[in-house]
C-alpha cells in the first residue's frame, strides 16, 4: 500500500507548497471582493471561510470524485497517478484560475471572463458551451437519484407512486427551481456545509475500512487492465474527470468568488476544496482496486460491479468497508451529493445567462423569467437515454476545462505573471480533448493511430497560438506606450 500512501501525502503536501506557489503567482491583496462592494443579498453574499470550502466542495464534487475514480479504477492503478499530478498541477489551478480572476472581474461567469481574455467569438462559443454542459449536469443529477430513491422504496416493499421515477424527477425539478432561485444563502449556506462534511466523512469511513476489512491496496503499475483493453490515453483521462481536473468547476468557483470576503481565501476554499475533491477520489479508486478481485491480472470483477449500475457498486463497497453505517452513508451519498450538485449546476446557469443578457437578479420576476425556462430544459434532457447524455458530458468538462486554462494563462500573462503554471494544463488538456473527440464512440470514432497525432498536433497548434497572441499583445503595448510617451515630449 506504498504507492496509496505516497500519492496521499503527496496530495497533502502539495496543497501547502504547490498551492502557495499558485496564490503567490496570482498575488490576492487586500482590495474590497464582489462580495463586499456588490453585496445583492441574492448572490453576493459574503459567508465564513470554513462554509464557503464546504460549500464549494460539495458544488464541484458531488459524485464526481466517486463514481469517476471508480471507471478510472478500471484501468488499474495507474489512476493514482492521474488524480493526484491532475490535482495538484491542473486541478487545484484551474479552480484556483477561475475563482480568482472572477473576483477580480465582479463575480463574472466563466464565459464571461473567456470574452475579456480570449475575445468575443470564444465567449459567444463559451456562453453556448457552459449553459448547455450545466443544464446537462443538472438534468444528469437529477435522473440518477430520482431511478435511486424509486428502487430503493421499491426493494422495501413499497409500492405505487413512491416507487415511480417520474414522481421522484419531478420532485427533484421542484427543487432545484426553489435553491436555484432563492438567495444563496437560505438553503446552500444552510445545508450544504453539512453534506459537505458527510462527503468527507464517508470517505474517511471507506479508507478506514480497506485498512480494517483487511483489503489490499495494490502498488502502482502502468500496463492497462482493462478487461475491454480500452486504451488509457486519452479513455481515463476524461473518465475520471472530477477527482483530477474539470471545466464544471468553472461554472461553479464564481458561485463562491461572490461571497468570498477577501481575495487570500482563495487558496483554501478553491485550491484547497480541489485537492481534498482530489483525496476523495484517490480513495475511492483505491477501494475500487482493492475490494474486487482481478482475473487474469484484469480489472474484471470491478468492471462487473459497474455494469450493474454505479450506484450499486457505491452501496457494495460501503456495505463491505463499513457494514450498517456504511450503507446509511452510501444512501445519503449517492441520493444527496448529485441533487447538491445540480442544484447549483442550474444556479450557474442562470448566472452565465443573466451575465450574458444583462439581467439584474436582484428582482424575483427576472429571476422567475430565467429560471423557468432552464428546468423546461432539463426536464427535456432528462427524457434522452442517461447514458448518452452522461458521455457527451465528460468530454464537454474536459475541453471547457480546456478553454479555462487558456483564458487564465491570457489573464496571467497581460498581468505580467508567470503564466507557465496555467499554460501546461492547458496544452495538455488540449491534447487530452482533441485526442479523445477523434477517437471516442460517441464522437468520431476513429482509429487511434489518426486520434493520437491529431491529438498532439491540436495542442501544438494551440501553444503556438497562444504564443503568437502574446506577442501581437506586447507589440500593440509598446506601440501604445511608444505614442503615450511621444505625446508627453511632444507637449
Amino acid at each position: 500500500m506504498i504507492s496509496f500512501i505516497v500519492c496521499l501525502a503527496v496530495l497533502i503536501a502539495g496543497y501547502f507548497i504547490y498551492g502557495a506557489i499558485v496564490d503567490r503567482v496570482f498575488g490576492p491583496d487586500d482590495r474590497e471582493t464582489p462580495a463586499v462592494r456588490i453585496n445583492d443579498g441574492v448572490d453576493f453574499v459574503t459567508m465564513p471561510r470554513w462554509k464557503l470550502f464546504l460549500i464549494q466542495l460539495l458544488n464541484i464534487a458531488g459524485l464526481g470524485p466517486i463514481y469517476g475514480a471508480l471507471a478510472g479504477a478500471q484501468w488499474g492503478t495507474s489512476v493514482f497517478l492521474w488524480i493526484t499530478l491532475g490535482t495538484i498541477l491542473a486541478g487545484g489551478v484551474h479552480d484556483f484560475s477561475v475563482g480568482f480572476m472572477s473576483m477580480r472581474h465582479d463575480g463574472a461567469s466563466v464565459s464571461e471572463l473567456t470574452g475579456m481574455y480570449l475575445g468575443n467569438i470564444m465567449k459567444t462559443i463559451m456562453r453556448v458551451f457552459s449553459v448547455v454542459l450545466l443544464v446537462m449536469v443538472g438534468t444528469v443529477f437529477a435522473v440518477g437519484p430520482a431511478g435511486l430513491i424509486s428502487l430503493l422504496i421499491g426493494n422495501q416493499g413499497g409500492s405505487g407512486l413512491l416507487t415511480n421515477s417520474t414522481f421522484w424527477l419531478a420532485l427533484i425539478l421542484i427543487y432545484y427551481f426553489i435553491a436555484t432561485f432563492v438567495p444563496i444563502d437560505k438553503i446552500i449556506g444552510k445545508l450544504y456545509p453539512v453534506f459537505g462534511i458527510c462527503l468527507i466523512v464517508m470517505a474517511i469511513g471507506v479508507g478506514i475500512g480497506i485498512f480494517t476489512h483487511g483489503y489490499r491496496i495494490p502498488e502502482i503499475q502502468l500496463s492497462n487492465l482493462h478487461p475491454s483493453n480500452t486504451p488509457i490515453w486519452p479513455m481515463m483521462f476524461v473518465s475520471v474527470a472530477c477527482g483530477a481536473i474539470s471545466g464544471f468547476h468553472a461554472t461553479q468557483s464564481p458561485l463562491m468568488a461572490r461571497c468570498c470576503k477577501s481575495e487570500k481565501e482563495s487558496h483554501m476554499v478553491f485550491y484547497g476544496a480541489m485537492v481534498c475533491e482530489g483525496i476523495i477520489a484517490l480513495i475511492w479508486a483505491a477501494a475500487g482496486s482493492a475490494v474486487y478481485e482481478k482475473t487474469g491480472g484484469l480489472t474484471s470483477g470491478l468492471t462487473d460491479m459497474l455494469a450493474n449500475g454505479q450506484a450499486a457498486c457505491v452501496y457494495d463497497i460501503c456495505t463491505k468497508t463499513m457494514g450498517g453505517f456504511g450503507i446509511v452513508l452510501a444512501m445519503l451519498g449517492v441520493i444527496a451529493c448529485p441533487i447538491t450538485s445540480g442544484d447549483t449546476a442550474f444556479r450557474s446557469a442562470r448566472l452565465v445567462v443573466a451575465d450574458w443578457f444583462k439581467v439584474d437578479q436582484k428582482p424575483y420576476l427576472k429571476r422567475l423569467y430565467l429560471c423557468v425556462p432552464l428546468l423546461l430544459a432539463g426536464a427535456f434532457i432528462s427524457q434522452l437515454n442517461y447514458g448518452i447524455v452522461w458521455r457527451y458530458f465528460s468530454w464537454s468538462n474536459q475541453t471547457l476545462a480546456m478553454i479555462a486554462l487558456w483564458t487564465a494563462s491570457m489573464y496571467l500573462f497581460k498581468n505580467g505573471r508567470l503564466y507557465i503554471i496555467t499554460v501546461i494544463p492547458a496544452t495538455f488538456m488540449s491534447a487530452v480533448s482533441v485526442t479523445y473527440f477523434f477517437c471516442a464512440p460517441e464522437c468520431l470514432h476513429l482509429s487511434v493511430l489518426i486520434a493520437y497525432p491529431v491529438g498532439i498536433v491540436a495542442a501544438i497548434v494551440f501553444l503556438v497560438l497562444f504564443i503568437l497572441a502574446t506577442r501581437r499583445t506586447s507589440v500593440t503595448e509598446k506601440k501604445k506606450d511608444d505614442g503615450h510617451h511621444h505625446k508627453l515630449h511632444t507637449a
